[in-house]
């Protein structure tokens, strides 16, 4: 197909950190460079990102737009989005590609309203078949999988891709990066700051892994029973080396924060491993888990759905299951 462009994003800063690109850009890169080869564009918005265009040309971008401006330290839909649109004007590509983040997700809408071009949304696979992209998805809650053509042969397709469903894209060596730099219409800015005003920014400090990165999630629901008994939750995904889960029940009753629900209405995660503790398999919290390698469920009720979608599942009082499960992985590792 024709030119991929990549919507490309940089880690959140923090202070005295230095400016380094999200998982997912190098995620996007790999899918384009498997649809595109050698003909694939990137774009990165943000404040002092222009660095980071010869990390992106090095992981197969053959063209990067940069835009770098102080308007851009904070996410706002309304100074980001002409930013990628002049990028899309001037790379004319045939396929636009961006993370299914948050950032991403707004974007992408956005940018299909105003391109006139369809969107598919959360794709965990894309294709080429007889010379028609074909983007597969999960729907019903992850209980069937899609595909999605375009009706007719189109000029610009969009898509978002599911964090850690894509192999990311390894390095092609150090070829110098040709960057265009972009800039913002001040214009836009002003608008911008009359609509919409970033007051403060709260960062959850955790001593694990953040729980749409991690690589094991432990998670716990209603079955749980009582915030008195949580503490088993977090010990085992702290055995693991992983992030702590929890089902909108779990969150609603104050056992765990909001900022560790999964599901249709929380996070969308996508670990190597998934441990769903007293969690029935609600279709609602299943969207959000669905994207795991492996599930492994422990509940005491046989007949809970959740079994439906575990490769592994005990059927026990998760009280006795889990302070033996983390003893045992604490000998494993000698601790």
């Amino acid at each position: 197909m024709g030119t991929v462009l990549v919507v490309a994003e940089a880690q959140p800063r923090h202070a005295g950190n230095m400016p380094a690109l999200a998982p997912i850009s190098y995620e996007l890169l790999g899918a384009a460079r498997r649809l595109g080869g050698d003909d694939v564009v990137a774009v990165l918005s943000g404040t002092e990102v222009r660095p980071l265009a010869g990390e992106l040309a090095a992981h197969g971008a053959a063209q990067v737009y940069v835009a770098d401006d102080p308007a851009l330290a904070d996410y706002v839909a309304e100074t980001y989005l002409p930013v990628v649109e002049q990028a899309i004007c001037h790379a004319q590509p045939s396929l636009v590609l961006l993370g299914q983040t948050a950032n991403g997700r707004e974007l992408a809408a956005r940018l299909a309203f105003r391109l006139g071009c369809g969107l598919v949304t959360d794709c965990t696979r894309l294709a080429v078949n007889a010379g028609t992209l074909v983007m597969t998805k999960p729907v019903h809650g992850g209980s069937a999988i899609a595909e999605y053509v375009a009706e007719a042969p189109a000029a610009l397709q969009m898509a978002t891709l599911r964090p850690r469903a894509f192999e990311p894209a390894g390095r092609v060596g150090a070829k110098p990066a040709a960057i265009v730099g972009l800039e913002v219409p001040a214009a836009v800015v002003a608008q911008a700051a009359e609509r919409t005003r970033v007051i403060e920014t709260v960062r959850q400090v955790s001593s694990g892994p953040r729980l749409k990165d991690a690589r094991i999630v432990v998670a716990g629901g209603r079955g749980v029973g009582s915030a008195a008994d949580w503490h088993l939750v977090a010990e085992l995904a702290a055995a693991l080396g992983g992030a702590v889960g929890a089902t909108r029940a779990v969150t609603d009753a104050g056992w765990a924060p909001p900022s560790l629900q999964v599901g249709l209405t929380g996070a969308t995660v996508t670990p190597d491993l998934y441990v769903a503790v007293g969690i029935s398999g609600a279709v609602q919290h299943i969207a959000g888990c669905a994207g795991a390698r492996t599930i492994v469920a422990i509940n005491r009720d046989p007949n809970a759905n959740i079994f439906k979608h575990a490769r592994f599942g005990v059927v026990a009082d998760y009280r006795q299951v889990l302070p033996a499960l983390a003893r045992r992985i604490a000998e494993l590792r000698g601790d």
